[in-house]
C-alpha cells in the first residue's frame, strides 16, 4: 500500500486537476504547433502553401465552434428586430432573387455557350433528366420545390467552382494529385507480401491491396471523430440550405466518403422510424455515389482523381434534391425540425484496433469485388458469345451486349453532350455500368484513356481506340455511382439487416431509388459536359522541335493533325499553309508523322 500511495496520489491530483491539465497540455502542443508552421512558412512559404491552407480552415471551425458556444446565444439575441424584419420582406425578396438568379443564369449562359455551343446540348440533356424525373414523381404536387432547386443550385457551384475556376481547378487538382501520392504507400505493403512481380503484372495484386489500405485508414479517422466531424458539417449545410430532415441527410452527407451499406449505419437507430420518403433519399444518396475505398481502385486504374472526387462531391446535394422530386414527403417526419443527431464513434478501445478492424473488414469487400469481376466478365463474354451466335443466324456479324447498349443509349450519352462519333463508345460504358458493375466500366474507361494518352489512331479500321478529353470527362461523371442492378441486392440486404421489420418498405422504393440514382450520374455528367473547358495544344512547331520523334503521344497526334491539315500536294509539289509554311523542317516533321499515322499528305 505504502509503494501505490504515490501513484494513487498523482492518479486522484489529475482526476481533481483533469480539466486544468487538459488544457495546459492542449496549449502546450498549440505552442509547439504554432512554432513549427512559422518555421515552415518562413523557410519556404511556397512548400507550405498546402500547410497554410489546412490550418486556415481547422483555425476557421475551431474558433467558428468557440464563437457559437460562448457568444452564439447573445449575437442571436440582438438580431432578433433584423430577423424578424427579414421575415416580413422575405415573400417579396424571396422573388427578386430568384429572378436575378435566373436573369444571370441566363446571361452567363448566353455568354458561355457562344464561344461553345455544343455545351447547350448538355444543358438540354440537363433540363430532359430533371423533367424525365419529375414525370416519374410519386406525388407531383407534393414536391418542395425548395429542396430540389437549392440541391440543384449547391450542385452548379460545386461544378462551378471545381470546373471552371482556378482556386477550385488547383484545389482539386492537388487533392488528386495528393490521394494519387497517399495511395501509392499500399505499394510498401503489397509489395513485401506478394512480391514485385506480382504487384506490377496482376490486376488482382495491384488494385485491391489500395481498398485495404484505404478502408485501414477511413476506420482511424473514424475512430478519432474526424470523418463524424466533416460529415455533420456537409450534412448541416445541406439541412439548412435545403430543408430536409437530418437523418436523411446524413446518411446522404455520408455517402460521399463510405458505400452504400455503411453510410445508412450512421442513422441506424433512427432507420426504423424514418418515412419513405427518406428512405427513398438514403437509397438514392447510396446509389449516387460511390465509396472512398473503391474510388482509390479507379484512381489506380488512371482514371482522374480530381475529376472522381468533384463527382462525389457535386453528387450528395443532387441526390437529395432528385430523392424529393421522385419521392416528395407526404407523411409527418419524426424528425422534422430536430436540429441534429448524434454519431457514434464505434467501438474500438484504442487507434490500433480501429486499424486492425478496417483491414479486417475489407477483406470481404474485396473478396466481394474479385469475384463480382470474376463473374460478371465471365457472365459478359457468355452473353456475348449468345449474342453472336443468334446474329449469325440472320447474318448480323459482331453482335455484342455492348454493340447493343451502343445503340439502345447512344441518345442518352449525346444527350449529356458527347460527341456524335464518340456516343456508342460512351452508350456502351454506361450499359456496362447500369447492368454489370462501375469497375469493369471503369476498366475499359481506363483502356480508352491509355489509348489516347499513347497517341494512338483515333479509328483502328470500323473500331474507334479512344474518345475526346470531353467525353472522358463525361463518362467519369456518369459512372460515377452504385447504380447498377446487383447493387439491388446489396442495397436491400444491408438495410434489412438493420430493420427487419421494413423488408417490405425498403422493396418498395428500391426500384425509384435506383432510377433516381442512375439519373444523377447522368445529371453530373451533363453539368461536365456543360462546364467542360477544352485544353488548348501548345506551340506545335515548338513542340516537334524538341521531340525526338521516338513514341508517339496525344501532343504528337494532335500536333500531326494540325500538320497533315495544313498540307497541300498539288501537281507533286507539296507545300504548306498557315504558321507551318513558315517553317523550314516541317517536310522532316511531315515524314516523321507519316511513320506513325495515315493521311493523304504521306502518300506523296
Amino acid at each position: 500500500r505504502k509503494a501505490l500511495q504515490p501513484a494513487s496520489k498523482a492518479t486522484h491530483f489529475c482526476k481533481a486537476h483533469a480539466k486544468v491539465l487538459r488544457g495546459v497540455i492542449l496549449g502546450l502542443l498549440g505552442v509547439a504547433y504554432l512554432c513549427y508552421f512559422i518555421a515552415a512558412c518562413y523557410l519556404n512559404f511556397q512548400r507550405a502553401l498546402a500547410l497554410v491552407v489546412m490550418t486556415a480552415v481547422a483555425a476557421f471551425f475551431i474558433c467558428w465552434d468557440i464563437f457559437k458556444k460562448h457568444c452564439g446565444a447573445k449575437v442571436l439575441l440582438l438580431l432578433r428586430p433584423a430577423g424578424k424584419c427579414f421575415q416580413k420582406s422575405w415573400p417579396w425578396l424571396r422573388w427578386l432573387l430568384w429572378v436575378a438568379l435566373l436573369a444571370g443564369l441566363i446571361v452567363w449562359l448566353v455568354l458561355d455557350t457562344g464561344r461553345n455551343p455544343e455545351q447547350l446540348i448538355s444543358l438540354g440533356g440537363f433540363c430532359f433528366l430533371v423533367l424525365f424525373l419529375f414525370a416519374c414523381s410519386k406525388h407531383h404536387g407534393a414536391v418542395s420545390w425548395r429542396a430540389v432547386f437549392w440541391g440543384l443550385g449547391l450542385e452548379f457551384l460545386l461544378g462551378l467552382f471545381v470546373l471552371r475556376t482556378t482556386p477550385g481547378i488547383q484545389a482539386f487538382q492537388w487533392l488528386g494529385d495528393q490521394v494519387q501520392y497517399f495511395l501509392s504507400y499500399t505499394t510498401a505493403g503489397s509489395s513485401f507480401v506478394f512480391g514485385n512481380t506480382l504487384i506490377e503484372e496482376v490486376f488482382a495484386f495491384q488494385t485491391l491491396p489500395i481498398i485495404v489500405f484505404f478502408s485501414c485508414v477511413m476506420s482511424i479517422l473514424y475512430y478519432l471523430g474526424v470523418m463524424q466531424w466533416l460529415i455533420l458539417k456537409i450534412s448541416w449545410l445541406l439541412q439548412v440550405s435545403m430543408g430536409t430532415t437530418p437523418t436523411e441527410t446524413l446518411s446522404v452527407a455520408g455517402n460521399i466518403f463510405v458505400g452504400q451499406t455503411e453510410a445508412p449505419l450512421l442513422v441506424r437507430p433512427y432507420l426504423a422510424d424514418m418515412t419513405l420518403s427518406e428512405i427513398h433519399a438514403v437509397m438514392s444518396g447510396g446509389f449516387s455515389t460511390i465509396a472512398g475505398s473503391v474510388m482509390g481502385a479507379y484512381i489506380s486504374f488512371g482514371i482522374d482523381a480530381a475529376s472522381l472526387i468533384a463527382a462525389s462531391v457535386m453528387a450528395a446535394p443532387c441526390a437529395l434534391a432528385m430523392a424529393k422530386l421522385v419521392y416528395p414527403e407526404v407523411e409527418e417526419s419524426k424528425f422534422k425540425g430536430k436540429a441534429s443527431i448524434r454519431l457514434s464513434r464505434g467501438e474500438e478501445q484504442n487507434i490500433l484496433e480501429a486499424a486492425s478492424n478496417g483491414a479486417a473488414t475489407s477483406v470481404g469487400l474485396v473478396a466481394n469485388i474479385a469475384a463480382n469481376l470474376i463473374a460478371f466478365l465471365a457472365v459478359l463474354e457468355f452473353i456475348n458469345a449468345a449474342l453472336r451466335w443468334f446474329g449469325e443466324m440472320v447474318d448480323i456479324e459482331g453482335l455484342t451486349f455492348q454493340v447493343i447498349c451502343s445503340y439502345v443509349l447512344m441518345p442518352v450519352a449525346f444527350l449529356m453532350g458527347a460527341d456524335w462519333a464518340d456516343s456508342p463508345v460512351v452508350a456502351e460504358l454506361l450499359g456496362i455500368k447500369i447492368f454489370l458493375n462501375e469497375f469493369v466500366a471503369y476498366q475499359q474507361l481506363a483502356a480508352y484513356k491509355k489509348n489516347r494518352l499513347m497517341g494512338l489512331e483515333e479509328w483502328d479500321g470500323t473500331r474507334k481506340q479512344w474518345i475526346s478529353e470531353r467525353a472522358e470527362s463525361i463518362t467519369t461523371f456518369a459512372l460515377c455511382g452504385f447504380a447498377n442492378l446487383s447493387s439491388i441486392g446489396i442495397t436491400l440486404g444491408g438495410l434489412t439487416s438493420m430493420v427487419p421489420q421494413r423488408k417490405g418498405d425498403f422493396a418498395s422504393v428500391v426500384l425509384r431509388a435506383l432510377l433516381t440514382g442512375i439519373c444523377v450520374s447522368m445529371l453530373n455528367a451533363c453539368l461536365a459536359g456543360l462546364l467542360h473547358v477544352p485544353t488548348q495544344v501548345g506551340d506545335c512547331p515548338t513542340f516537334f522541335s524538341t521531340t525526338n520523334f521516338s513514341s508517339t503521344s496525344y501532343t504528337m497526334y494532335t500536333c500531326c493533325k494540325q500538320l497533315f491539315a495544313s498540307s497541300v500536294f498539288q501537281n507533286g509539289t507539296l507545300s504548306f499553309k498557315g504558321p507551318w509554311a513558315e517553317q523550314a523542317e516541317s517536310v522532316f516533321w511531315l515524314r516523321e508523322c507519316c511513320v506513325y499515322y495515315n493521311h493523304t499528305s504521306c502518300a506523296g
